[in-house]
């Protein structure tokens, strides 16, 4: 039966006679070969344990640098503490991948961190309880693929005075500054009744509403009823879809000062951040869900899961935390 080799650490000897040769102009292959070693492995080496402070290759800097760092990993708690156990948990079940509550558990325990990986492990571990619960937690995508080189007709907009996405100020796509929301419409096979989501591109923050109806009277009513209150600062511009419930965007313009700008058909991605919260908003109300059976109450509740989420495009902070850096916000 085979048996596994197991890795040796670079001694201080070898990282002597690493420093030698790289002054000696000595490729890595020659190095890994006179070690003994791979060459990924003196490769691996230099990359992780240079010093950045002179970016070069000190053997003795090295050697501490390695020593330290295996000392914090065995050092590093894992999934065996009862209080890091019910918060991995507890997020789980609030849609939050492994990522996420790795990214934000050093935010919220200053002292205690955990790699994602460390969490995957514990998920799939025959040892954890409630195991199946928490690996049906974990968000997958399935989306099907559309044929490259099939060709949609496009259909004439019956959108009067629509402002093509093309004439949006740049600024809106370096998400420097606040006010630049995207709207969608989320429908439901089953009934009449529809979902509006309202998201602001720099802070990701969501305002998820129900439409009795998906009608453009409806739509304006909405999107006027959830950003009035907001600051001009915060509602500079509003970027939709070709959709009949959009048509009434000079109405959206003369109530509250937004300036509305409509995609290109067929062309989603720009409205990727809207895009991605719906991705978000459906792993809560799978497709085939009939929104008229869904609450005001339950849609509040998804809205205020999806705002507390970490996003590590934020720095592991919450679109909630983000966007209360440049609004006081109202309901």
């Amino acid at each position: 039966m085979a048996m596994t080799k197991e890795y040796i650490h670079l001694s201080i000897f070898e990282r002597d006679k690493i420093t030698i040769m790289l002054s000696e102009k000595k490729t890595l292959g020659e190095i890994g070969k006179e070690l003994g070693r791979s060459k990924s492995t003196i490769s691996r080496e230099l990359k992780r344990n240079s010093s950045p402070e002179y970016k070069l290759y000190l053997s003795h800097r090295a050697h501490t640098r390695s020593v330290l760092r295996r000392e914090a990993a065995s050092s590093r708690p894992r999934l065996k503490d009862k209080n890091i156990m019910s918060y991995v948990h507890n997020k789980l079940k609030e849609g939050w991948s492994p990522e996420q509550i790795s990214g934000r558990i050093g935010i919220d325990f200053p002292n205690l961190s955990i790699s994602h990986e460390a969490i995957y492990q514990y998920v799939y571990s025959a040892e954890t309880v409630g195991r199946q619960e928490l690996i049906q937690c974990l968000r997958r995508s399935h989306r099907k693929r559309k044929s490259k080189g099939v060709c949609r007709k496009v259909r004439k907009t019956k959108i009067p005075n629509r402002i093509s996405i093309d004439q949006r100020p740049a600024a809106v796509e370096t998400r420097l500054e606040a006010g630049h929301w995207e709207s969608d419409s989320l429908i439901s096979r089953k009934s009449h009744v529809a979902l509006n989501s309202l998201v602001e591109r720099k802070s990701r923050l969501l305002r998820l509403t129900k439409l009795n109806r998906k009608t453009a009277a409806s739509t304006r009513e909405i999107i006027v009823e959830r950003l009035k209150d907001l600051p001009i600062e915060a509602r500079r511009t509003l970027t939709m879809d070709n959709g009949t419930e959009n048509a009434e965007h000079q109405e959206i313009t003369a109530a509250i000062g937004i300036k509305c700008y409509f995609a290109h058909p067929y062309a989603s991605w720009e409205r990727g951040t809207n895009e991605n919260i719906n991705g978000l908003i459906r792993w809560y109300l799978p497709k085939g869900t009939d929104f008229n059976t869904i609450t005001n109450e339950q849609i509040a509740r998804i809205e205020s899961l999806i705002n507390n989420r970490p996003k590590k495009c934020l720095d592991y902070k919450t679109p909630l935390e983000v966007a209360s850096q440049f609004v006081a916000l109202q309901g």
